[in-house]
């Protein structure tokens, strides 16, 4: 029979499985299964950074740990049993050659998802998991066993929707979370955890674009500001403020700057509108700016104003700050006054827009949001309910910024439960 059955082929389910082989070394074939109810493994993170695959982050720790939104404490033993630089050296050890780019965000060379999918592959292999995929479980199987002064619940296999029964020592459930559904990713393990006892906390998309309201957005799509300041207010409240990337689309913005306010924001705030300004000038400050504009507005002096501000903004962005300034576009820059000039500086400083809500999970990168972490045990991701039962990955209560944190988070949760689960005895045991 199966020892260990690892439920979800995506990055966590495949490293739990590599992981528990190895723990369980000399094991045979058939000893660790990896059940994928899709035709394929890891169809999610095939499509992780626009198909190039954020693998890691290569920052030290407290880069790693500031970087988690929900729950980085429960992290600590997973972080520091499979760090970062440990990941960056199973793929090195095992053929993908590794880069660092900009933010400290490691790809594959080959900047190929598909061959971080293949070197796992490889691995499996090597270890001898048995995967069988488009094989979709339809519900754990538990039992109760009586020791001494109490009753154990525990787990004794998997249900699978054809009615079969796979009989298991250890289930780790590994089935992500409720975002990009189309890869599978449809909440099965939030199902099992709750019919096991467990808690699940409200989930909501993360890392996932904005609506915006203001018809001139949608005139901007497919524009993307670099070096940019975003900042997003209720009423007068600061909620969040950063610099870097961002991206118009056809209802809303989006990039990088966008993904992680979504993470970073607290639910009841996504759930209302927001005020956003974002700074088009934020290396100058607004006296700087001011004698900037007035040393263009030399230059262009008999020109019109429509024919003057091109060189400070990208050529899409020009009729929509013509727009907005108030100042008729065929005034002669000579004519405009102070209070005008002063009032466009004030505009670039904060160009305005009103953020709608989220968009769904089906654009979201990952689930805020699932199996509640105090039911786990943080040090070998076994749940405290139901004994060789092990949760890894996105569906627990965990979720990170956007820069390979998430995936680490995958790795490290992966390893975890999986190295447990190989050394621990079938019940009531700690040794293998």
């Amino acid at each position: 029979m199966s020892k260990i059955i690892i439920i979800g082929g995506g990055p966590a389910g495949m490293f739990a499985a590599i992981a528990a082989a190895e723990a369980k070394a000399g094991a045979g074939e058939n000893e660790v299964l990896l059940l994928e109810k899709n035709e394929k493994l890891g169809k999610k993170l095939y499509i992780t950074g626009k198909g190039r695959c954020n693998i890691t982050n290569a920052g030290d720790m407290e880069v790693l740990f500031s970087n988690v939104v929900t729950n980085a404490k429960f992290l600590y033993s997973a972080f520091y049993a499979y760090d970062n630089q440990r990941v960056i050296d199973f793929f090195e050890k095992n053929g993908l050659n590794t880069k660092v780019e900009r933010g400290n965000r490691v790809f594959p060379v080959s900047d190929h998802s598909s061959d971080v999918i293949a070197t796992l592959q490889r691995v499996l292999k090597e270890k001898k998991v048995k995967i069988m995929l488009q094989t979709e479980v339809e519900s754990l199987l538990c039992g109760e066993l009586s020791v001494p002064g109490k009753t154990v619940t525990h787990i004794t296999g998997v249900k699978l929707t054809d009615g079969t029964k796979l009989p298991a020592d250890k289930v780790i459930v590994a089935t992500g979370g409720f975002s990009y559904q189309t890869t599978g990713s449809t909440g099965d393990g939030y199902r099992f955890a709750r019919e096991a006892g467990h808690t699940v906390t409200d989930i909501r998309p993360s890392l996932v674009p904005f609506y915006t309201a203001e018809p001139y957005v949608t005139q901007l799509q497919g524009l993307s500001l670099k070096n940019v300041e975003v900042r997003i207010y209720d009423g007068k409240k600061l909620l969040y403020e950063e610099f870097g990337e961002m991206l118009f689309t056809h209802f809303g913005v989006s990039g990088p700057l966008l993904l992680c306010a979504s993470a970073a924001l607290k639910p009841k705030f996504t759930e209302k509108k927001l005020s956003m300004t974002v700074d088009l000038k934020p290396a100058l400050s607004e006296e700087q700016l001011d004698k900037r504009l007035l040393r263009e507005f030399e230059e262009a002096k008999n020109k019109q104003f429509k024919n003057s501000i091109g060189g400070l903004f990208p050529a899409k962005m020009v009729p929509v700050m013509l727009e907005l300034s108030g100042i008729e576009p065929e005034k002669k820059v000579n004519e405009i006054t102070r209070e005008e000039r002063i009032s466009f500086v004030k505009l670039i400083k904060a160009f305005p827009m009103t953020l709608n809500g989220l968009r769904d999970f089906n654009e979201a990168i990952i689930t805020k949001g699932g199996v509640k972490v105090k039911e786990v045990n943080p040090s070998t991701m076994e749940s405290k309910l139901v004994e060789n039962l092990y949760f890894c990955g996105e569906v627990l209560d965990l979720d990170a910024m956007t820069g390979g944190y998430n995936l680490q988070i995958a790795w490290s949760t992966g390893y975890l439960a999986g190295n447990s689960a190989g050394q621990k005895n079938f019940l009531t045991g700690k040794g293998k």
